[in-house]
């Protein structure tokens, strides 16, 4: 771990504090952020049923929630660097929670909120990675800039397109599906 300027360089990552408290939040932010990561893969990759699909879809929620309010203290802490996280995280929960919303509390077409909703918060948490890594990403650095926040809506909405279009019916029906 390097150190200059009030910066820590973990595995060729700026940090943009050398603050013991700044650094364990960041700490926590990436730990919990994997987990999302790999917990809503899971659940997108799983049959829509009860078991593994809500299991992990939870998992996926609630870790998103830390990962906002670790962004929000991030960005409270340095908000020069950091503002963007904050309405990343914001932007990911507030979508998380819509579609969370309308298939626990059955919306009438509640799939139609759903799948976008949990879709997109996973394009944001990933958006957010790229804005504040791909600099320094193997790969990722040699695009431009606006690709960080290209690339993932690029790939993620027809992928939610295309969800859509498989849960059809559940989307017109009053109940779960």
């Amino acid at each position: 771990m390097g150190e200059s300027l009030n910066r820590t360089v973990i595995a060729g990552i700026e940090i943009p504090s050398t603050s013991p408290i700044f650094l364990a939040i960041v700490g926590l932010h990436i730990a919990v952020a994997l987990i999302c990561l790999g917990a809503g893969a899971v659940a997108m990759l799983s049959p829509k049923a009860p078991g593994r699909h809500p299991v992990f879809g939870t998992i996926y929620y609630w870790g998103l929630a830390v990962v906002c309010a670790s962004a929000t203290a991030l960005a409270i802490m340095s908000w020069k660097e950091d503002y963007h996280l904050f309405l990343l995280g914001a932007l990911a929960f507030g979508v998380a929670s819509t579609g969370r919303a309308a298939r626990r509390g059955l919306w009438r077409g509640w799939v139609r909120w759903h799948i976008p909703g949990m879709g997109l918060s996973y394009i944001v948490l990933l958006t957010a990675f790229y804005v504040d890594n791909g600099k320094s990403l193997p790969l990722w650095k040699e695009l431009p800039p606006i690709s960080y926040w290209v690339i993932p809506t690029a790939v993620g909405l027809p992928l939610i397109v295309r969800a859509l279009r498989q849960y059809r019916g559940a989307a017109l029906s009053d109940r779960p599906g």
